[in-house]
């Protein structure tokens, strides 16, 4: 089950509707009332976008969602950010759960909900930029910080997409400072490294990372080190790959490959991602910029096997931080 085909340059995003901002972190916030207004025919959108010389950007978000806020308020505050977007983008914004009708590229009708559901939105703010024929140029799942969210626009609106991929852009121009090694954890495999069959017994995670990674640092140092992480990573079998490395590996399909050609294959762009699997098939993915709480939920959503029974990622997050709060746990998506 294929979710996404992005990645990750931070740690993961996965908000949820939360009780309220005091006690879970929960944000609101509202798109840039630049955003146009749009009857949510996606073909007129796109062609109108192309008559004006710009690309089409998608917004998707949810009520109560601090990443969204944090991009409307961190990043669509800043001006050259919103002078560039407007310039090169027409910009339109659909509720996740929303039911507003929206017409897609291929004339079908839906509600924001279905429609966002059947492409695969789990994560908000979720990002869709458009070229001029309809097809999806990029696709960011989660927040990028204000340095990194401008690569990407420059990326679309330099019609980069036409050339390269945004993994190969983005290594190009992106440039970070960090430990400048790969962080070892006694609950990594050794090499060498033959993923084919693990996953049966118990699901299998998958993090891709390199040396040069800032968000690296903060996964090892930080978020692997809390104890609820790590009750949930004792769940799996972990293997760390560096995404550069040559060293040949065996896929959970068995196919014999370098790391860094399958870490493309895959289409893994930002270090660090992870990408979980039960039963030799990939489930989820964890990409953008994420908190403690969301990659233990991310973890619990697989090895429990409530992806099985819920469909919908953002409803098992709730129900899982509603049941914590009843037992008398604080829930803070921040930490």
């Amino acid at each position: 089950m294929r979710h996404f085909r992005y990645y990750l340059i931070v740690v993961l995003i996965l908000p949820f509707l939360a009780q309220g901002a005091s006690e879970s972190g929960a944000i609101d916030s509202e798109p840039p009332p630049w955003f146009k207004t749009s009857f949510l025919d996606l073909r007129d959108d796109v062609s109108e976008a192309t008559a004006n010389g710009k690309r089409l950007l998608i917004y998707f978000h949810q009520q109560g969602c601090p990443y969204c806020a944090e991009l409307v308020n961190n990043n669509f505050s800043q001006k050259h950010i919103v002078d560039y977007t407007r310039k090169h983008f027409e910009s339109l914004a659909l509720n996740l759960w929303g039911s507003e009708e929206v017409t897609g590229l291929d004339g079908k009708s839906s509600s924001e909900k279905i429609f966002s559901a059947n492409l695969k939105v789990w994560f908000t703010p979720t990002l869709l930029f458009f070229d001029e024929k309809g097809k999806v140029a990029l696709r960011m799942n989660g927040y990028y910080p204000p340095h990194q969210f401008m690569t990407a626009l420059r990326y679309v609106a330099e019609k980069q997409d036409q050339k390269m991929s945004f993994r190969d852009y983005y290594v190009k121009h992106a440039s970070v400072k960090s430990a400048g090694k790969l962080h070892a954890q006694p609950f990594f495999r050794k090499a060498p490294y033959n993923l084919k069959g693990l996953g049966n017994k118990k699901p299998l995670i998958v993090f891709f990372e390199q040396k040069d990674c800032q968000a690296c640092d903060k996964l090892h140092n930080n978020i692997f080190q809390k104890a609820l992480t790590q009750e949930q990573i004792r769940k799996f079998d972990v293997v760390q790959l560096d995404m550069w490395s040559r060293e040949n590996i065996t896929t959970p399909s068995g196919k014999k490959m370098a790391a860094r050609q399958w870490a493309k294959k895959l289409g893994i762009t930002y270090a660090p991602s992870a990408v979980l699997y039960k039963e030799g098939k990939e489930v989820i993915r964890i990409e953008a910029f994420l908190k403690s709480f969301h990659v233990q939920s991310v973890m619990d959503y697989v090895s429990s096997d409530s992806y099985k029974t819920e469909p919908s990622l953002q409803r098992f997050i709730q129900a899982r931080a509603d049941k914590m709060r009843e037992q008398g746990k604080t829930v803070n998506i921040w930490k």
